[in-house]
């Protein structure tokens, strides 16, 4: 049994005791916790299970000029019901390790992924992605590159990544995000922000 936490009093909410229930591939801690009521006065003391994740980055990579876009194609375990199978369409992305920039990451995840440097990126935004079970936040980006001659399959054997790289025509990746083809929510938010300043992006950049 870990042992428990010293109270973190906060002004809207209180930590009464924080304990690690498992530390592996991921780590999970439960809390007692209380917080502050909009109507006034405190809630009763709660007892929720958190999952504590890295930050992570996901790319959209975007070719202007030839009107496409990169993603991979990976197996994914919590997708193994998924109708489609658990090799899911998504964002070329990774972890943020200490002392890194997110930008840095998603050039790095880039290189490693799909074999290729942005030579312009935007931020879209950042967004937690499961805020009632775990810390885990996310930065998104759309990087610029040119997909002539681009393909294959990449990653890190050392971290057990199998990734194939696919190049989607810009309305075809709209199809796949609306017909259900593409079925994340990084990559879905990625997309439809490409949707709504794709022209802006192409004057930018072109």
């Amino acid at each position: 049994m870990a042992s428990e936490s010293e109270n973190i009093l906060h002004d809207d909410f209180e930590i009464l005791a924080e304990e690690k229930l498992h530390q592996g591939f991921l780590s999970l801690n439960q809390l007692r916790i209380k917080h502050k009521l909009f109507a006034g006065g405190w809630s009763a003391e709660l007892e929720r299970e958190l999952l504590l994740k890295d930050e992570a980055v996901g790319v959209l990579l975007f070719d202007p000029k030839n009107d496409s876009a990169v993603l991979i194609k990976q197996f994914r375990v919590g997708a193994i019901e998924n109708a489609q199978g658990p090799w899911l369409v998504e964002l070329v992305a990774g972890v943020v390790g200490s002392r890194e920039e997110p930008a840095d990451v998603a050039i790095r995840e880039s290189q490693e992924e799909a074999n290729c440097t942005p030579s312009k990126m935007e931020k879209i935004c950042d967004y937690y992605s499961s805020p009632g079970i775990s810390n885990e936040k996310r930065t998104l980006f759309c990087g610029m590159f040119n997909s002539e001659e681009m393909g294959g399959i990449f990653g890190l054997d050392s971290e057990h990544e199998d990734i194939k790289v696919v190049i989607i025509p810009y309305p075809k990746l709209l199809d796949m995000v609306y017909s259900g083809q593409i079925n994340n929510a990084m990559t879905i938010i990625a997309v439809q922000w490409l949707q709504h300043h794709k022209q802006e992006l192409v004057d930018h950049w072109l």
